[in-house]
């Protein structure tokens, strides 16, 4: 790929790394960037756009507001990341920069190559797995499940044998056939890492006979992996498992086709596009409340769950490819093809025998044919879009693109195709349209979902909070701006809990390239644990979002006043802990604030690039939903019932009854008030509330990041 020489000109290594660091030769790759000196960057030559941009927002006080939700959008698309001090810095190389005279915050680089054909040359030159590291995983993962690890100079980290789960024999018998770990472990392979983390700890080896997973529950060592340069780990087995699904598309895409693709994708977040994405929420969560409107005139139940898909899939279409689904007000065959997909696909995540490879297997497997017919359907879709659209394309530059009038078609879609410059390649663009299609909406359905079932089954006196708050910001209006969705705390504050005890997905997915040594965290592996290259790693976010030590007794607990609280934990070594101050600077509390306890988008370079979109999203839609209604469960909350597909659904649905909210429906306490829920919290007197106090564990420091006091819980 071609570099112009005003590459050159980016952002610098400091002095102190370019003397330790060997120059290299055009035929040998360079040395990957390790985490570390990435962070160490000099400032940007001032004459560059960046700087430019950076000179904007130097003012701490000028960080909020729809602008400044924007350039941090921006930032993490151009390859910065928020360190641990609070500080902006590139990560994972020097190799981009902005030309003053452009706004488009594009590099230039050879359109003749497709990107959706690009490889990683340099990863795979260096890091390619063999054969022989397979065997040799294998080997060592033998010898430390007899407890001979020690001998190869492994760690003593626990092993919990999937084999000895107290399941059915035909159970076992069934899924050891099959290569089916969930099968094996009689439920959602997410609960079962659950019930070992109890009995484990941060950090444990899932094994199967010589087949081993490292599972990680601990923020340290999950902020080491996921901030380390993509040369070290990858998405492994998740982007085999998705390749056939997403292509080459942003989450399973190797790291030289990411970068491209992502650089391709910045232009189109910019501010009209992102005002013009608030009205379309607004737009479709009208679509959704006429449909529970109409359920209470017939005064039945509804199945709120498939509602939030529905209206999550119908805003996607439109901001992706400016397709309107109707999903809302009928019954939409996508939405279900979706979901098989991504159960089909969460199912090979979990098996070690590759059985949608075997010969004849969509012959003689009902799922491999009803999957095929599922990807063929929304194949036809996309495949008609991108025609549509290529064949009506409209080159003009980035800026121009900004100021025409879209309202006929807002979608990405359309800016990509018309983008001038841009390599408009059919097989890419698909790839990044049903990447967006199916991590797009299905997230932001569970959120819903769980927020409103956490609301329902919870204290009353939340729920009255957080209508209130909505009443009180949004006034007479019917939908929501910008300016509302931040006056919404409470609210957000409810969606960014849900997404904490139900993180979507529940597990990340990541393979060592090199051999690597993880920090001791909160376990008691004083010299780190040894991580050999080729291994297998599964990050539970959902065992490290219910920490104890991390968040306390209450850590089962729906409790979003918890957001106002700062809290840490001198145990887990190296832990941060949580800082509110930290939190207030975005929609919501990302991994940063909680220095990765709270990993709901991921983190690093590989983080989810839509989660701003995805906060704004749920926040206007719960919002116009809980402004006119309130609801209760047809039967109990027991009846919801849990499992998984690629991210956490119900067992029964979300089945409800709504009401239209009155001043003769609002409930009100014996004192005569109503609400009152986060200063009971706050002060302390809630049930599990955790109030003001040290530490969970001792004296020790607290959170220094952003050079204030040490914060205690």
């Amino acid at each position: 790929m071609q570099h112009s020489k005003r590459h050159q000109t980016a952002l610098r290594v400091s002095e102190m790394d370019r003397t330790t660091t060997p120059t290299t030769t055009s035929s040998s790759p360079p040395p990957p960037i390790d985490s570390e000196t990435a962070l160490r960057l000099e400032v940007l030559d001032s004459k560059t756009y960046e700087a430019s941009l950076q000179e904007t927002w130097r003012s701490r006080e000028a960080e909020k507001g729809f602008d400044w939700e924007l350039e941090k959008l921006r930032r993490r698309f151009s390859g910065m990341e928020m360190n641990d001090e609070g500080e902006w810095v590139k990560v994972g190389g020097a190799d981009w920069t902005f030309s003053p005279a452009k706004r488009d915050l594009l590099e230039d680089y050879d359109t003749g190559i497709s990107a959706s054909t690009t490889t990683t040359t340099t990863a795979k030159q260096t890091y390619e797995l063999t054969l022989f590291d397979t065997v040799k995983v294998f080997i060592f993962n033998t010898l430390s499940i007899i407890g001979m690890g020690d001998m190869v100079g492994m760690s003593r980290v626990p092993t919990a044998e999937i084999q000895k789960y107290e399941g059915s024999f035909l159970s076992f018998i069934k899924g050891a056939l099959g290569g089916d770990l969930q099968t094996l472990a009689g439920g959602p392979l997410f609960l079962l890492l659950a019930t070992y983390f109890k009995k484990y700890g941060p950090v444990f080896n899932l094994a199967f006979g010589p087949k081993s997973f490292l599972i990680v529950n601990d923020p340290v060592m999950a902020k080491h992996i996921l901030k380390s340069s993509p040369t070290a780990y990858d998405k492994g087995v998740l982007a085999e498992i998705l390749e056939p699904i997403m292509g080459k598309g942003l989450i399973p895409a190797d790291p030289q086709t990411w970068k491209v693709r992502r650089r391709a994708l910045v232009p189109g977040f910019h501010k009209r596009w992102l005002n013009r994405m608030i009205v379309l929420f607004a737009e479709c969560g009208d679509r959704l409340n006429q449909d529970v409107a109409a359920c209470v005139d017939r005064g039945g139940a509804t199945e709120m769950e498939e509602r939030f898909c529905s209206v999550s899939l119908d805003i996607i279409g439109k901001a992706v490819f400016n397709y309107d689904f109707g999903s809302v007000t009928k019954e939409s065959p996508v939405v279900k093809a979706v979901y098989r997909i991504l159960r089909e696909s969460e199912h090979r995540s979990t098996s070690f025998i590759p059985y949608w490879n075997l010969p004849f297997a969509a012959r003689f497997m009902e799922g491999q044919r009803e999957f095929r017919r599922d990807m063929g359907m929304l194949d036809d879709i996309l495949t008609e879009l991108i025609n549509d659209c290529v064949n009506t394309r409209r080159e003009a530059s980035v800026e121009e693109l900004e100021e025409r009038d879209n309202s006929d078609d807002p979608s990405l879609l359309r800016f990509l195709v018309d983008m001038r410059g841009e390599d408009v390649e059919s097989k890419q663009l698909r790839d990044d349209m049903m990447t967006m299609l199916i991590a797009g909406h299905e997230t932001t359905a569970a959120v819903l979902t769980w927020t409103l079932y956490e609301l329902c089954a919870g204290d009353q006196r939340m729920l009255e909070d957080i209508q209130d708050e909505i009443d009180n910001v949004m006034g007479d209006k019917d939908k929501p701006d910008y300016d509302d969705i931040v006056g919404m705390v409470k609210l957000r504050a409810a969606l960014a809990e849900s997404l904490r005890l139900y993180p979507e997905p529940p597990v990340l997915i990541r393979r060592a390239l090199k051999d690597d040594v993880l920090p001791q965290g909160g376990s008691k592996l004083k010299k780190g644990v040894k991580v050999m290259k080729g291994a297998d790693i599964f990050i539970s976010t959902w065992n490290i979002h219910r920490s104890e030590a991390l968040w306390g007794p209450t850590a089962e607990k729906f409790d979003p006043s918890r957001w106002g609280r700062a809290i840490n934990n001198p145990a887990v070594k190296g832990w941060g802990g949580f800082s509110p101050e930290l939190g207030e600077r975005g929609l919501y509390p990302n991994e940063i604030a909680s220095d990765f306890a709270f990993l709901p988008f991921g983190g690093g370079q590989r983080k989810c690039v839509g989660d701003q979109f995805a906060i704004m999203e749920a926040t206007v839609v719960m919002a116009m939903l809980l402004k006119k209604y309130y609801f209760t469960f047809t039967g109990t909350a027991e009846d919801v019932g849990m499992r998984t597909g690629a991210t956490i659904h119900t067992m029964n649905g979300l089945n409800v009854i709504p009401r239209e909210r009155s001043e003769g429906t609002r409930r009100v306490g014996k004192d005569g008030k109503r609400g009152g829920y986060w200063d009971a919290m706050n002060k302390g007197e809630g049930e599990g509330s955790m109030g003001e106090g040290k530490n969970m564990k001792g004296g020790g420091q607290g959170d220094e990041r952003n050079g204030k006091c040490p914060v205690d819980h």
